[in-house]
């Protein structure tokens, strides 16, 4: 198909520059994250395979939650004179702003078959409540 444009190369190629190249063809470490709401609380997941839990810091400094670390590269043995590692590696900090509906104070993390599972309580002013509607 001629003049296809693919704007998510471009976006991938500009996360790249952004975020740096650890060699030309191999990307930095960038866990990938879920957030969600449920309930009262909203969660961010984030996956950090590899990672030993004493390795992993979360830090809350006004309203902006910071997760970092770094995942070790392991020895890979060549074989045959040839190798391929597809797997990210390096240090990598991600930061989230909480925005005024969450309680700085409320974070919880686990750690869990390689993911950390953050929660975050939303403050009592910032939850849904149903106001009744009365006959004049």
């Amino acid at each position: 198909m001629l003049g296809y444009w693919d704007p998510f190369a471009d976006l991938n190629a500009a996360q790249d520059r952004w975020f740096g190249l650890t060699t030309r063809n191999e990307r930095a470490f960038r866990p990938a994250v879920d957030i969600y709401e449920r309930g009262d609380d909203v969660h961010i997941d984030v996956e950090l395979a590899g990672i030993k839990p004493e390795e992993i810091k979360v830090n809350v400094e006004g309203d902006v939650l910071t997760i970092s670390g770094e995942r070790k590269r392991e020895e890979v043995a060549k074989k045959e004179g040839y190798q391929r590692v597809e797997r990210t590696y390096g240090t990598f900090t991600r930061a989230f702003s909480l925005g005024q509906d969450v309680d700085p104070e409320s974070v919880d993390a686990k750690f869990d078959n390689g993911v950390l599972k953050l929660s975050l309580h939303k403050r009592a002013a910032s939850k849904r409540r149903e106001i009744a509607v009365k006959a004049a």
